[in-house]
């Protein structure tokens, strides 16, 4: 798969992130797991693993968003209220694991080495979480209540939403009126060229190991 080039780019940092990222959404829609989601066909036991994974990649996000919340360098970016899915995954985990599920949830090879990555970032290279966090939150809120009508409706679970809020996003009215603020947050970042770059080359790199932390964990 081609690297995109920065100097080819979009001017807006949201339009290039969008560029970088197409032909790589493109192979996770096709990816076997996704197919037989979007199918319904989805088991309990797959969707669990899905669930932990996700528990382990938004709890070190959201670590390290808080470690840099005043950094300006993702400041304009911190939206907790709205978009943090760390409570909200453990509601959920408790829903499919129970009261124990701390101990309970695996945690794979795949989502160990993306949770490194996003400690490293974190911590010696703020300015790459922009990445990380636009190709999960803006992700979650595109694709998110699809989903979630499918999950519901292939597990048979209680129209309530039990087991199902991570795809819920109760303090954002509209999805895309945010989706559009957050572009323009940032589109207003301040950065070199260089950094730009670096940014474009971490949302390829982070989209590409979501794919494959999908495929390697089996989820089917």
């Amino acid at each position: 798969m081609e690297r995109p080039q920065p100097d080819s780019m979009p001017q807006d940092l949201s339009e290039a992130l969008k560029e970088a990222t197409k032909e790589v959404h493109t192979q996770a829609e096709n990816a076997e797991f996704m197919r037989n989601f979007q199918k319904g066909q989805v088991t309990r036991e797959g969707f669990k693993l899905v669930m932990a994974s996700l528990y382990h990649i938004y709890k070190a996000l959201e670590e390290e968003i808080e470690r840099n919340k005043e950094n300006p360098v993702y400041a304009p970016l911190y939206f907790p209220e709205e978009l943090h899915r760390r409570a909200a995954l453990e509601q959920d985990l408790t829903f499919w694991y129970g009261p124990g599920w701390q101990e309970a949830i695996p945690y794979t090879q795949a989502t160990r080495r993306y949770v490194q990555r996003l400690q490293e970032v974190g911590r010696r290279q703020p300015e790459l979480l922009v990445a990380h966090a636009y190709t999960r939150y803006l992700g979650d809120l595109s694709g998110g209540q699809v989903l979630k009508k499918i999950a519901q409706k292939a597990l048979d679970l209680p129209t309530s939403g039990e087991g199902l809020a991570f795809f819920t996003f109760p303090n954002i009215d509209s999805a895309t009126k945010f989706k559009q603020l957050y572009r323009s947050r940032m589109n207003s970042l301040e950065m070199t060229p260089e950094v730009k770059g670096r940014i474009i080359e971490e949302v390829f790199n982070s989209t590409v190991a979501l794919v494959s932390n999908v495929v390697n964990n089996k989820l089917h």
